[in-house]
């Protein structure tokens, strides 16, 4: 059973069988992408539905950093040969076809509740085995985050930088600093999430509750729609 009850926000709030559908077309569409012009329309697509679902400033750095990597593949690819040159243009190759679904997923990650996930997978019929792992997962990077945050500031209150010029300039001593520790970390993270889910009847097999009603409406299949239309048009482009 769902509490029929709306968020009340200037933001489209988006069924999670959405985005789910969503990443899926995304990851298609760049996999079968003919151009990279082309795959600029599917970060403009996956920017407009960033900044309906609130995400405006991660969606503005995002785009950003793609259009200037874009920008200085474009004068890469103008000038160069050699072994190393190909190997660099194989890297960015791959770099482009992963980049529009990490955009996409930071999203879809940021903006889904883990009750909203879970009652529309109820909804969808999805098994427990599948749903449970991506519960936790949803819930697993933003702690993970926030512990490494904490093991920054530890770190440099010990004169211990974890930047990048500090693990290459003394590599033993930022790996038993930081890095451990945030294996660590994030090693006790994932037990205790598991634990918190299953405390939480996460494996009660009764239909669950939720706030948000859980169904697809005209913006959910508009936005299915358009990602769609770009895919089967790719395919013959």
């Amino acid at each position: 059973m769902t509490l029929q009850l709306e968020h009340k926000t200037r933001f489209l709030n988006f069924d999670p069988r959405t985005k789910i559908i969503l990443i899926g077309l995304c990851a298609l569409t760049a996999t079968t992408t003919p151009t990279l012009q082309y795959e600029c329309i599917l970060i403009a697509f996956i920017a407009v539905y960033g900044v309906l679902s609130g995400k405006i400033r991660y969606t503005i750095i995002g785009t950003a950093f793609y259009s200037i990597l874009y920008g200085f593949t474009m004068l890469f690819l103008q000038d160069g040969v050699g072994t190393a040159h190909t190997m660099f243009i194989a890297w960015l190759s791959l770099f482009f076809k992963v980049y529009p679904c990490g955009l996409l997923s930071g999203i879809v990650l940021s903006t889904t509740r883990v009750n909203e996930f879970l009652s529309a997978m109820n909804k969808a019929h999805i098994p427990k085995k599948v749903v449970v792992p991506f519960a936790v997962m949803l819930r697993y990077f933003p702690t993970v985050r926030e512990d490494w945050r904490y093991i920054k500031d530890a770190m440099r209150l010990r004169d211990v930088s974890p930047s990048f010029r500090s693990f290459i300039k003394n590599p033993s001593m930022a790996i038993e600093c930081v890095y451990v520790p945030l294996l660590m970390a994030a090693s006790k993270a994932a037990d205790e999430l598991s634990i918190a889910a299953v405390t939480r009847g996460i494996e009660n097999p009764l239909p669950r509750t939720c706030i948000v009603q859980i169904r697809f409406r005209i913006r959910d299949i508009l936005i299915i729609g358009c990602f769609s239309a770009l895919f089967v048009v790719g395919l013959f482009v």
